[in-house]
């Protein structure tokens, strides 16, 4: 059996185009390989959908990719809508307290609660703020939902811009994982 290791100079992507065999190492059947590759990439699949799956058949993940509009309140407060939010498309209002500062950066902790036609999310976060470019990052675990988010676990990230008018925008993404059966 060939040391497929030294086998290949570079990544699996160079298999269909010019590939360096060392004289020491026996040339092999390309075609075998990739075949042998993609079987592995499938039993590792299957593997880990078996081995991560939940113990209820109906818990599902789900990843989370949206944008967010919204408006900052003043006082730590601001309220958003979600776009292209999947489970979570609605609102969000969300509360922050300044943690500490250093130099034009202040550290955030608070909560952000989703409010979808499923139920209710909340997010507990902690992050940043920047004063000086109006950029923020925020993340953080599910701890509370509600309806058919009931029991709902995961991560969710907020990363975006706010302008001088207190108008901003953000990316949201993450997973979260529930069972929405009845």
């Amino acid at each position: 059996m060939p040391d497929l290791a030294h086998t290949f100079a570079g990544s699996e992507s160079q298999l269909s185009g010019p590939t360096t065999v060392y004289a020491f190492v026996p040339a092999i059947d390309f075609q075998a390989y990739s075949a042998v590759i993609r079987t592995v990439r499938l039993s590792l699949f299957n593997f880990g959908r078996i081995a991560v799956s939940p113990a209820s058949a109906a818990v599902s993940c789900h990843v989370i990719s949206a944008k967010g509009v919204g408006q900052d309140l003043g006082n730590g407060n601001t309220t958003a809508n979600v776009i292209d939010g999947g489970l979570l498309q609605g609102t969000t209002t969300a509360s922050f307290t300044a943690t500490g500062i250093s130099g034009t950066v202040v550290s955030l902790a608070g909560t952000v609660t989703f409010t979808t036609n499923n139920g209710v999310l909340t997010v507990t976060v902690a992050g940043w703020f920047d004063l000086a470019t109006g950029q923020f990052f925020v993340s953080g675990p599910v701890t509370a939902a509600t309806g058919k988010l009931a029991g709902a676990t995961g991560t969710i990230s907020f990363a975006g811009t706010e302008v001088s008018t207190g108008a901003f925008t953000e990316n949201i993404s993450g997973g979260i994982c529930v069972d929405l059966a009845p």
